[in-house]
């Protein structure tokens, strides 16, 4: 929270650049002249402060720029990504910033140069916010478009800026989230994606994150025919990293989680019933992560997927020190990975990092030969129509993952069990007024 609060001091003295060509900072519609002045109000979850949000009431949202897309939302949902938010881990976080970067609806009304969508089309809306023109959009690397984010702290951390994202800060260009009634969507023909009749909202929405997030994952680590993976965290990420690494041709999967999560190792062995596991909070006596992966995978595994991140402190030193701000992250799973793969094996890092971190094993990643990447925030538009095919063509099913299905009304409630870790929750379906009935094989309404 006080690092937030500083970032945000420091940017308003530093200044954004001027690289971007939407308009930014667009967080709630109840400022400046970004909503509606008359009309309908909307509901929308804001973050209120660390571990705080609130359904309120804004202005529903209008046109800004030329190529914006006001988008009716029926379906949002939450993950781990929010939890750092909740928490106040992102830098630039506001009072009263709407939440929510994974969003699925109909198209209400576009400017007038908008092309691909109409009114009245049900759509998908991809978190990262792209432009389609500069060079790193144009080489489907949309989640580092260089004209959606103009913040200069983000430039100042990473020596580059990601995308702007939606409902993730004003580190990340500071757009309005889909955890709302109603939400904009800049640059809309480049991050929408109609849905067809035959792919409900339920199974669509994930297209906007997990799918393609887990999806980027693997690919971009390399993962091929005849590995052995191993995975980090069992959450909704995790488990389609499980599935599309067996689909990639992988031969073994283990997947290690633990503790308040432990349940989810069998929650997905029950989906994928080939998945080997580990519970990292009921090892023998004496064993570690790494030892226990050598033992049933000679030699290591030849690829290590990080799908958990790094706010959660295992040991003490790491949970001291980030208490007392000397690291924004642990690097406990990381060199539990570099350790545990085999020599020259490779790592990919898709949980979300924001800062720095202490005690990295730099020597074991250099001295084995480690290919360590950074897969980076997913480019969902890079892959969301070939996952849609797989959905169509029943290869892949997203409703594997989804556990319930609440009302916007309780994403306080809703935040709240995400941050108990709740047994058995593991992707929630958020419906609004607008939502159509569960569509088949989707869970029910269930009041938090």
């Amino acid at each position: 929270m006080a690092a937030s609060q500083a970032a945000n001091i420091v940017e308003k003295v530093v200044g954004h650049s001027d690289n971007a060509t939407v308009t930014t900072d667009v967080s709630n519609y109840n400022k400046g002249a970004y909503g509606q002045e008359t009309g309908e109000k909307i509901k929308a979850t804001t973050w209120q402060g660390k571990n705080s949000v609130q359904i309120v009431e804004m202005p529903k949202p209008r046109v800004v720029d030329e190529g914006d897309v006001i988008v009716k939302v029926t379906g949002s949902t939450i993950c781990g990504s929010d939890l750092h938010l909740y928490h106040g881990v992102i830098p630039q976080l506001e009072k009263g910033d709407v939440l929510g970067h994974e969003f699925c609806g109909v198209v209400e009304s576009v400017g007038p140069t908008v092309k691909k969508v109409k009114p009245g089309d049900r759509v998908v809306a991809a978190f990262p916010i792209a432009c389609g023109e500069c060079r790193n959009c144009k080489e489907q690397l949309t989640s580092a478009c260089e004209r959606t984010n103009e913040n200069s702290i983000t430039n100042a951390m990473y020596g580059k800026r990601t995308a702007g994202m939606f409902g993730y800060s004003h580190f990340t260009g500071g757009f309005a989230g889909g955890q709302a009634e109603y939400v904009r969507v800049p640059y809309g023909d480049v991050n929408l994606l109609q849905l067809p009749a035959d792919v409900p909202d339920e199974k669509g929405l994930y297209l906007s994150d997990v799918l393609a997030t887990a999806y980027h994952c693997v690919v971009d680590t390399g993962v091929k025919k005849g590995d052995v993976v191993a995975i980090w965290g069992g959450g909704p990420i995790g488990q389609m990293a499980v599935e599309y690494s067996f689909s990639q041709g992988a031969t073994r999967v283990v997947l290690i989680d633990g503790g308040e999560g432990a349940w989810r190792l069998d929650f997905v062995k029950s989906k994928i019933p080939k998945l080997e596991t580990i519970d990292f909070g009921n090892l023998p006596r004496g064993e570690s992560i790494t030892s226990q992966l050598k033992k049933i995978v000679p030699g290591g595994p030849d690829v290590a997927l990080e799908c958990a991140a790094g706010e959660y402190a295992k040991g003490w030193a790491h949970y001291f020190e980030m208490l007392l701000g000397m690291e924004t992250d642990t690097s406990e799973i990381l060199n539990e990975m570099i350790t545990a793969v085999r020599p020259f094996g490779r790592i990919g890092v898709t949980g979300v990092y924001a800062g720095y971190t202490n005690h990295f094993n730099i020597g074991a990643l250099m001295q084995t030969g480690i290919r360590f990447i950074g897969n980076g925030q997913a480019p969902v538009q890079k892959y969301w129509k070939h996952l849609l095919e797989l959905i169509r063509q029943q290869e892949i099913n997203p409703l594997e993952m989804v556990t319930h299905r609440v009302s916007l009304e309780n994403m306080q409630e809703l935040y709240a069990a995400f941050e108990r870790r709740d047994k058995g929750m593991q992707k929630v379906y958020v419906q609004t007024r607008f939502s159509a009935p569960p569509a088949e094989g989707s869970p029910q309404l269930t009041e938090l």
